[in-house]
């Protein structure tokens, strides 16, 4: 299997620092506000590699946090804390927020088969852990009070940017415009740890530290709360494009500065859900969530198989367009599969299906290719093997798609079952005038002329009617007609 590793930048072969075991981070929802589809972009990308992880052999143990303090919109550690700010919107206490959203973020990831992490921790749930990192730190010569904060010191680390070739001077106080300039700092990307001054004087989730009442700075939370649970050497860490700088930048300093040694091996990073006028984001544009594409009619399956035709690595364009072609491929999908009809006594062909897998496992071993995943599933429709094997091949597949194929495939095919049945028993019955009944069948003869587009035999029986003066009227609900 191999992974673009962002960190060295270049694809490597995965290799676990334990043999048969993983330990996976990613990066959780700030819960404000509800997660938009470009977010779940990135969780949909990560469920692929936690289930293919799985399907591959390994045991995994995902780890995901979740952000209910300390994240500011700004990468200066300025601007405007995303807690506080949702909790003033809703006129509610920052906790009932984080735990309404909190709800909300996994019962979206419930709709897209989104598998849920084996461990979720909330950074309020660890503020010991993070007093414990940051007085190391301060101890080793890495951390420094400041204006009542304490701050990390790039100056102290012989690599800082990991992930972009940034210079110190393109960054006076981080990557965004607009941002005032903490005067507290050192150097220019030296970056908060713990806050007990700042603007945001009403904050009211604050705790007792070494440092001085206050509360963690947002970076510190994920390096903590990994540790916890994964140890001091960590396999793989994800998360969205913009973490890696400066989020994920600064957790391997600050983690690296404290363990003493390297400590994460491989760096996954999802490209932006894109609209046609840039990046999608919870402030510009319609605010497109889950609940909004179900308000339209849209099955949230059906969005988790839009995204999974295009790379991870990849800029995806979301349009309602694009989405249309997607749900159309989809349906296409499902009403193809829901036309395997097993024969009696058929068994699965071992050998054919081990060959349909090898292509599946091969899309995936490279870089985790989705879009040729869903071809090697295109492929088993096309291959000379029984219906039974290709099922089979299906159901395998979907362990790690996780599109629910065969379940809506067979709703699909009972669904056509109850149309026929009701065709079926929707019986004329005739009149028992002889002259009438002719009449009636001739009627039933054009309509099932019209069906099958012969139209010239449709016209053929209504000049031949007309001659014997019978006037049809079409309507909705059928033929009628009346001798003139």
């Amino acid at each position: 299997m191999y992974l673009y590793n962002t960190a060295t930048r270049k694809r490597e072969e995965f290799v676990p620092n334990e043999p048969g075991k993983v330990g996976l981070y990613t990066c959780g929802p700030t819960v404000y506000h509800y997660a938009h589809i470009g977010n779940l972009r990135t969780y949909i990308m990560e469920d692929i590699l936690d289930r293919y992880l799985r399907y591959s052999g390994y045991e995994v143990k995902r780890v995901m946090n979740i952000t209910d303090v300390g994240h500011l919109s700004s990468d200066g550690d300025t601007g405007e804390d995303k807690m506080l700010k949702g909790a003033r919107r809703e006129k509610k206490t920052v906790m009932e927020i984080a735990k309404y959203y909190t709800d909300c973020f996994f019962a979206d990831a419930e709709k897209l088969n989104i598998r849920r992490p084996d461990v979720i921790e909330p950074a309020t749930a660890c503020i010991d852990e993070f007093v414990k990192v940051i007085s190391s730190l301060i101890e080793k010569g890495y951390a420094y009070e400041a204006g009542g904060n304490i701050y990390f010191d790039t100056s102290k680390l012989k690599e800082y940017y990991v992930f972009n070739d940034f210079s110190s001077e393109d960054l006076a106080v981080g990557v965004r415009e607009g941002v005032e300039e903490d005067g507290n700092k050192r150097n220019k990307a030296d970056f908060v740890l713990w806050f007990t001054k700042s603007k945001f004087e009403d904050q009211e989730l604050k705790w007792d530290s070494p440092f001085g009442v206050g509360y963690p700075g947002w970076h510190i939370e994920c390096s903590c709360i990994s540790m916890k649970h994964l140890g001091e050497r960590l396999d793989i860490h994800c998360g969205g494009i913009d973490n890696a700088f400066p989020h994920h930048t600064n957790e391997i300093a600050q983690s690296e500065a404290y363990l003493g040694h390297k400590w994460c091996n491989y760096w996954m990073h999802v490209l932006h859900l894109n609209t046609d006028s840039g990046k999608m984001s919870k402030s510009s544009g319609e605010f497109l969530t889950v609940s909004l594409l179900e308000s339209k009619g849209y099955d949230p399956l059906a969005y988790r198989f839009f995204c999974l035709g295009s790379h991870y690595r990849k800029s995806l364009v979301f349009s309602y367009e694009n989405l249309d072609n997607a749900v159309v491929s989809f349906n296409k999908l499902i009403a193809r599969i829901a036309a395997l009809k097993p024969e009696e006594g058929e068994t699965v062909d071992e050998a054919a299906l081990a060959e349909l897998k090898a292509g599946f496992v091969k899309a995936l071993d490279n870089d985790l290719n989705t879009s040729l995943a869903v071809t090697a599933l295109y492929n088993v429709l096309k291959a000379k093997a029984g219906a039974l094997t290709k099922r089979a091949a299906i159901a395998d597949f979907d362990t790690v798609l996780a599109l629910d194929l065969l379940k809506k495939a067979d709703e699909y095919a009972a669904r056509e079952a109850q149309k026929a049945a009701k065709a079926a028993s929707t019986v004329r019955i005739y009149s028992d005038d002889p002259e009438i009944r002719a009449i009636e069948e001739a009627i039933d003869a054009r309509t099932a002329a019209k069906k099958a587009k012969n139209y010239a035999e449709a016209d053929r029986i209504r000049a031949e009617l007309l001659a014997r003066g019978i006037v049809l009227t079409d309507t909705p609900s059928g033929t009628t007609f009346e001798r003139v």
